[in-house]
C-alpha cells in the first residue's frame, strides 16, 4: 500500500510540473504575439524604416533606409552611424533574389565618391 501511495504521489507531482509547464509555454506564446504586434505597429507609424541592410564586416552594416521621403544611405558600426550619401528614389530597385548584386553595384559607386584614407 505504500509504494502505490507513493507513486501516486511521484505521478501527481509530474502531472502537476507538466501542467505547469505547458502554463507557462501557453503565457510565453501569447506574450511574444502581443509584444511583436505592438512593434510591428510601432514600426508602421513611425517615419523611418529600413529598406535594406547589408553586413560588410563583424558589426559593421550599410542600410537604405526611408526618412520621411526621402532614401539614405548609412554605415552602422558598433559605436557609430554614418549617413553616407541621399539616394533618389529612381535609383532604387525592387527586393528580390538578385537584390544583393544591384546593392552591391551601387555601393562599389558610392565608395568611388568616398574620399581615400592617407597612409
Amino acid at each position: 500500500m505504500i509504494l502505490l501511495s507513493s507513486s501516486l504521489n511521484s505521478f501527481l507531482q509530474l502531472l502537476g510540473a507538466m501542467i505547469i509547464f505547458a502554463f507557462v509555454l501557453i503565457i510565453t506564446y501569447f506574450t511574444t504575439k502581443w509584444v511583436g504586434g505592438f512593434q510591428k505597429t510601432q514600426m508602421k507609424s513611425s517615419n523611418l524604416q529600413v529598406i535594406e541592410s547589408v553586413r560588410i564586416a563583424n558589426n559593421k552594416f550599410v542600410q537604405v533606409i526611408k526618412v520621411g521621403e526621402k532614401y539614405l544611405v548609412i554605415a552602422v558600426g558598433k559605436d557609430e552611424v554614418t549617413m553616407l550619401t541621399e539616394l533618389p528614389e529612381e535609383q532604387l530597385k525592387e527586393t528580390t533574389q538578385d537584390s544583393r548584386e544591384d546593392f552591391q553595384d551601387i555601393f562599389n559607386k558610392l565608395k568611388e565618391h568616398l574620399p581615400k584614407k592617407q597612409g
